[in-house]
Order: C-alpha cells, then structure tokens, then sequence
C-alpha cells in the first residue's frame, strides 16, 4: 500500500491508497475491482472512506475509483486553492482524464451531485451512466430550508463552530445518521482529516457555496442537458433533512431513462446508514451489469 497516516485503520478501510499529482495538488484515491467503472465521489465533510463499505460489497462486480478533493481526506491542496465546487468539478475532471477512465458511472451524493454533474457535463463522451443518491444540480435560492442552512453554517456562527469545534464533523455527521450513529473508530476517521482550526475552512467553504456560486450551479443546471439521454439511477434515502422529495423528482425530470430506488429508514450519509442496500441498488440497475447477464442466460 502507498503510505498514508498511521491513523487510518486498515480494517475499517481495507483498500490500498494511491495517489496522483494534479497541478499542484495530491489527490489521494482508491482504486479496486474490475468490471464497469464506477467513479465515487463524496460530499462535505466526508472523503472516500465514505463507500468503503459500499465499494466492499461492489468490487467483485465493478471497478471502484473514488477520490477525495483537495483539502478532504487525505489530499493535499496547492497554495491559493479556494475549496469551491467549480475548482473541485474542475479537479475531478483532470483527474477522470489523467486516470484515462473511460464508460464511467459518477456515484454521487451531497456536495459530489453538482461537483460531478459538473465535471461529466464537461466530458459527457466519458460518461455511460449516472448514479444519483441524495444530492441537487441547481440554484439553491428560494429554497428556505437551503438559505436557512447556508446563512447560519456559511456565516460567521458557523464558521466559528466549524473551526474552533469541527462542528461539521462532530455535530452533522450524528444529527443526520438515522439508522445508528455512527462508532467511534468511524467518527475518527470523519474527524482526523480537518485537525487544525484552519485546515477546516475547506467544511466551512461548502455551505457557504449552497448560496454564492449562482455561476456554477446555474452552469451544471445546463448542463444536465447534455446527459439527459444517459441511463440514470436515482437513489435517495427518505429521511435526509437536506434532499428529499422536490430534489428526487427534479433529478425524475431530467433524466427520462432513470430507475428510482428509495432507501427507508437511511439518514443524509446514506452510504453509512445502508452501505448494503446502495450497492445492490447499483448491482441491479446498472445497464452493463444487466446487459452481460442477459447474453449469460442468453448462451446458456
């Protein structure tokens, strides 16, 4: 295995790190599996370890890539790196492209919505399929709830609680788990990436950005549009606070090939409340998958 911190538990994350220079940044990744690429891409304030267990249950069936951006995990940024959404899609994308991953499945949840949305728009020809767990691809503004959320958490309140208390850590990540909260060695691996006040301000920058980018989001928002014809998975959990019914049928909307899954009982971080059921909703779903089962039975 590539070296990483002695902190990171190899039975809690069984997979090897790899790593690769993206100008100026260290991107840290994972990469196990054979079979239809699924690229995972995490929300704020979580890295890859979040589908560890998903890619568990999947790596018999799929390549499994999943990265973490600058400033998550364990990457590193370059010098002026901001931690937006834009520059985030934008690192993605080189990174889809230095990886030379082609036929890719984005795997997508929270802030990794609008991030990969973004960065598959800008390469649609690399892109087979989309899954889409509980996430948005649009302006947020209007949305009270949203505005609420950004105000307080992206303000001065929040900022202070992010850096002084890693209150995106220690406070969200429990509040919006549903079917248990998750373990202590769990919550560690959540909290050891961010271990000084500033090196937080990458968790702070996201719910800052719900509001501010109208760029960016209105840019992603068109370019759902080049993907509309792509098969799509929409998977949402029916206990997020954030993203529920309005986000699942928006998502309905734009992508007319879609199979929806609803996850019960599961909280925001549904790959930890129900790493199982996300994955056999990918095995079912997915075209590839399905396609090469069909010619088995076929020639049988």
């Amino acid at each position: 295995m590539a070296p990483r911190p002695d902190w990171v538990d190899p039975e809690l994350f069984p997979l090897e790190s790899r790593y690769v220079e993206l100008d100026g940044a260290r991107v840290h990744y994972v990469d196990d599996g054979s079979g239809p690429t699924l690229l995972m891409l995490h929300g704020n304030p979580t890295w890859s370890f979040l589908y560890g267990d998903v890619i568990g249950a999947l790596r018999d069936r799929f390549r499994c890539v999943a990265l973490d951006y600058p400033g998550f995990g364990l990457s590193t940024a370059r010098p002026g790196y901001e931690f937006t959404p834009a520059e985030h899609a934008e690192v993605v994308r080189r990174f889809v492209e230095e990886l030379a991953l082609e036929g890719i499945t984005p795997v997508m949840q929270d802030w990794g919505g609008p991030i990969g949305l973004g960065a598959a728009a800008r390469s649609p020809n690399r892109v087979r399929a989309l899954a889409i767990l509980n996430t948005f691809a649009w302006p947020m503004n209007g949305n009270r709830a949203a505005e609420g959320f950004s105000r307080f958490m992206g303000g001065p309140i929040g900022g202070f609680a992010i850096r002084r208390l890693n209150a995106f850590v220690n406070v969200i990540i429990p509040a919006a788990s549903q079917r248990a909260r998750p373990p202590r060695r769990v919550m560690e691996h959540y909290r050891r990436p961010f271990p000084s006040p500033a090196g937080r301000e990458p968790t702070h920058v996201f719910p800052r950005e719900i509001l501010a980018p109208r760029g960016f989001l209105a840019e992603v928002e068109q370019g759902l549009k080049q993907l509309r014809d792509r098969p799509a998975l929409i998977c949402f959990p029916d206990k997020d606070p954030a993203f529920g019914e309005a986000e699942r049928e928006r998502f309905e909307l734009a992508f007319p090939n879609h199979q929806t899954t609803i996850v019960e009982r599961a909280g925001h971080y549904v790959q930890e409340d129900a790493p199982e059921e996300v994955a056999a909703a990918i095995a079912a779903w997915h075209p590839d998958l399905r396609a090469a089962q069909a010619a088995a039975r076929g020639s049988a």
